[in-house]
């Protein structure tokens, strides 16, 4: 695949991730699209600030459905290592290391849960609905802009792309691994 298949798979993974969000369901799939777009430049140029968060490793990820967690009080980031582990093979088993080097799995978790972090500010928030540009309320030339569920997923996934120097984004490599672990794929 080329580069610029490459990222429209992506862009078609991000569509597909708010298509599937609840209060998105019959949404125009173009609006769909311009958000994901919005929402993939947003975390791809995001410059948050490196805090210090507590990192703490642990096991049942993949009971969870979670490779990483942010938790803001106090600020701490939970790395599943069953889930790392499992996602470390299926990047082997797919052939795609190519695209996610070894240990890019857990260092694009924790760049992922960094932007979450950034993505918490009141300042941040406010300049990613005004990026995404959907509007709950306007009074003239006065607007209200409101959140876009599932876009904050999508930024902070371009971001740790970014962040990682990944090749694909790691939307797809969580795709893969739901797919993996889902009790659908066990029958």
């Amino acid at each position: 695949m080329t580069a610029a298949r490459d990222h429209e798979h992506d862009l078609e993974l991000a569509v597909a991730l708010l298509a599937a969000t609840p209060t998105h369901e019959g949404r125009d799939p173009l609006l769909l699209r311009r958000w994901a777009l919005a929402a993939e430049e947003f975390g791809r140029v995001m410059k948050p600030q490196e805090r210090p968060v507590r990192v703490v490793e642990q096991d049942g990820g993949l009971a969870a459905g979670l490779l990483a967690r942010y938790r803001s009080r106090p600020p701490l980031v939970e790395v599943y290592t069953d889930t790392v582990e499992r996602a470390e093979q299926l990047v082997a088993e797919r052939g795609w290391r190519h695209w996610f080097p070894p240990g890019s799995v857990r260092a694009a978790a924790l760049a992922h849960e960094q932007a979450h972090a950034w993505l918490h500010h009141a300042h941040v928030r406010t300049a990613f609905k005004r990026t995404l540009g959907h509007t709950a309320l306007r009074l003239g030339r006065h607007r209200l802009y409101a959140h876009v569920a599932g876009a904050d997923e999508l930024a902070a996934h371009a971001f740790a792309r970014a962040a990682c120097g990944l090749g694909r984004s790691p939307l797809l490599l969580t795709e893969a691994l739901a797919a993996t672990v889902s009790p659908e794929s066990e029958n």
